[in-house]
């Protein structure tokens, strides 16, 4: 099924190479801009279409029409129109782009500064800091939060482990945290 736009894109006056004049070595630059002229506007829109980034579309365009001045003097020479060869160039520069991006993703320096680069050292470095204060609440502090935490048990469940209240948990749950959070505080002082 194609839109008014797609039939738009395709439609080409047979005699739209005609105005451009039989190039020699020095006019091949204004055959050229007058190719550019006629249709750049329409392969622009085409390959708009078909990426919804305006940068790549002007890329692949500009690619389009330094294949076509690679071809130039046989393009005027061969009397078809120019316009249906324009866009299957352009289509096939737009897949070959699809394609690269595909298989090499970008990733922008500005990604790359944000994320930093970290070797681990201050990961490992917490997690020396946190052993540390552990090791330094009381057993009943410790057992609590590392029941809830490391190995994700509900106050409930941990109660019943331990044989004691549930609200017991809880108290020494909230103890534990407060004596952790100062613990580390007076660590990274």
């Amino acid at each position: 099924m194609t839109t008014a736009r797609t039939q738009a894109l395709r439609a080409c006056p047979p005699t739209l190479h005609a105005h451009v004049p039989k190039p020699t070595a020095a006019d091949v630059g204004d055959a050229l801009r007058l190719l550019h002229r006629e249709h750049a506007a329409a392969l622009l829109a085409f390959a708009r279409w078909s990426t919804a980034d305006r940068a790549a579309a002007e890329d692949a365009v500009q690619e389009t029409f330094v294949r076509a001045w690679r071809h130039l003097p046989r393009l005027l020479d061969d009397g078809r129109p120019l316009r249906p060869w324009l866009r299957q160039v352009l289509r096939r520069v737009l897949i070959d782009a699809a394609r690269a991006a595909r298989a090499h993703p970008a990733t922008s320096i500005d990604a790359l500064a944000e994320r930093g680069i970290d070797g681990g050292y201050d990961r490992l470095l917490e997690r020396v800091q946190l052993d540390q204060a552990l090791q330094r609440l009381t057993p009943a502090h410790r057992e609590v939060l590392v029941e809830v935490y490391y190995h994700d048990a509900s106050t409930e469940h941990v109660a019943a482990t331990l044989g004691i209240p549930a609200a017991t948990v809880r108290t020494r749950l909230h103890y534990a945290r407060h004596s952790l959070r100062r613990l580390l505080l007076e660590s990274a002082a």
